[in-house]
């Protein structure tokens, strides 16, 4: 399983339930990782989506007490979410948010996708700072490149301790 994420140079993630920033670049790469992939949420993430329907052309796993939508599949502890998850490959399993989701399962991620945005956001949300966690190591960067404003980077992380779930 994987996480995919961008995030600020405070590692914010979101605030008011909304991104922190409109990246044409960085949605384009979202799209394209997790198209006809498995995607985990919770329910505030997917409220967030326009509509808020689940994304199109990807199974939407959320992962929520009380909650029901049509188009996705809801499991309501990290036990039905074990037992979901195992009908699909662990390679195509991003876990999309919000903070609460991502921190509940960043120790079963065997890697994140983390799109880097130098600016600061405002968050009120926020990704743990991978840099500061011992087990997780940035293996891949790209180039910074400027879109919409903004620059950005691509990084990948590998967790070295990551547990099965």
């Amino acid at each position: 399983m994987k996480a995919i994420v961008a995030v600020d140079e405070k590692w914010g993630i979101g605030k008011n339930n909304d991104l922190l920033f409109s990246i044409p670049e960085d949605m384009k790469f979202f799209r394209q990782t997790t198209l006809n992939k498995t995607v985990v949420m919770g329910r505030k993430t997917l409220q967030s989506f326009p509509n808020g329907n689940p994304l199109k052309n990807r199974n939407n796993i959320v992962l929520s007490r009380n909650y029901e939508k049509d188009g996705a599949t809801v499991v309501k502890d990290l036990l039905e979410l074990k037992a979901e998850l195992l009908k699909y490959d662990k390679d195509d399993i991003f876990v999309i948010g919000g903070a609460s989701i991502y921190e509940l399962l960043l120790p079963y991620c065997e890697s994140v996708l983390v799109t880097k945005v130098y600016a600061d956001g405002n968050a009120t949300a926020f990704f743990p700072n991978l840099d500061q966690i011992d087990g997780w190591e940035m293996v891949k960067e790209s180039q910074i490149i400027e879109t919409n404003g903004y620059k950005i980077k691509f990084t990948e992380y590998k967790n070295q301790r990551a547990n099965s779930l």
